[in-house]
């Protein structure tokens, strides 16, 4: 007889749960087991609140719950529900930040975001690290900006601390502005330290650096354009147009990612001035103007044969 009860009381506790399908339930930051197991019962994982209290004081060990949201599996047992609250084993949430992303697209992301709470602004350009950042229902947006960037903080302290000797730029700051120039002008990692090391030489050189997307970003904050670029746009005076000034513009006109930091940091061994596309998705280097207006004739050629000119 006892030990009949004995096998029902761990059946109870170790076999499959009611739960049909996987639930979400939420356990409130203080909330008492009593809590937590209610919540588990209106959630339909547990089929009685005040029988998974008795168990788990009982059988269930001595730690405590964490707060959190946990998607619990269909079927799963009273005894496994407890040890993945006890071990904080929380649903993650994840907000992904591209390389190259505008901060007003950060901004509208994070705003988008489900089960962020509160609002943020838009962050000043170039001051979050492109990453996937993880959080949980309940969470503020400002406190996951916060962590994105902090995120860009270090990783550019310590990328200055390990650069090269003799780059064209003189602060982290002007590091962040080349490397968010040198990620929307290249799709191709393999790229990245050519890209740069055309824009050190430029810069070096008191060449203006001829960026088109210098351009755009004062027209539309970084997003597309969606058509091509005006010739009055082109001359136009601000502080971003690099076909209209020598070095840098004023300040980043995207979030870089880490490789194009580490680009401007450490550019590739190169003469290379110029640049211009190769019809295939990347770029072909020049290091004189004569090579670089043949290479600019091939790019024509293959848009004429494309129907584009």
């Amino acid at each position: 007889m006892v030990l009949a009860l004995i096998l029902g009381v761990l059946h109870l506790w170790g076999g499959a749960g009611p739960a049909r399908a996987n639930v979400t339930v939420l356990v409130p930051e203080g909330a008492t087991l009593t809590r937590a197991a209610q919540e588990l019962e209106k959630a339909g994982a547990i089929g009685s609140a005040r029988q998974f209290v008795l168990l788990s004081k009982f059988l269930g060990g001595s730690g405590a719950i964490k707060a959190g949201e946990y998607r619990i599996p269909a079927r799963l047992s009273q005894s496994d529900i407890l040890k993945l609250m006890q071990g904080g084993r929380t649903l993650q949430r994840f907000v992904t930040i591209p390389e190259g992303t505008p901060s007003i697209i950060v901004y509208e992301t994070l705003m988008k975001a489900p089960q962020l709470g509160g609002a943020v602004q838009v962050p000043a350009e170039g001051s979050v690290l492109p990453d996937s950042y993880s959080y949980n229902r309940g969470d503020t947006r400002q406190a996951v900006l916060a962590r994105m960037q902090k995120a860009m903080n270090d990783y550019l302290a310590k990328a200055w601390a390990k650069r090269k000797p003799g780059i064209a730029v003189k602060t982290p700051q002007e590091a962040l502005i080349l490397a968010s120039i040198v990620e929307k002008e290249t799709g191709k990692p393999q790229e990245r330290r050519m890209v740069a090391a055309v824009y050190s030489n430029r810069l070096k050189q008191g060449m203006r650096l001829d960026a088109d997307p210098t351009i755009i970003y004062p027209i539309t904050r970084g997003k597309p354009l969606g058509r091509r670029i005006l010739q009055s746009e082109v001359r136009a005076k601000n502080d971003y147009n690099t076909y209209a000034m020598t070095g840098l513009p004023i300040g980043p006109i995207a979030n870089p990612g880490r490789a194009s930091i580490d680009a401007v940091l450490d550019p590739a061994p190169s003469n290379a001035l110029y640049f211009v596309a190769d019809g295939t998705g990347g770029h072909v280097f020049a290091d004189t103007l004569e090579q670089h207006n043949a290479n600019v004739q091939k790019w024509y050629a293959i848009r004429r044969a494309r129907g584009e000119m």
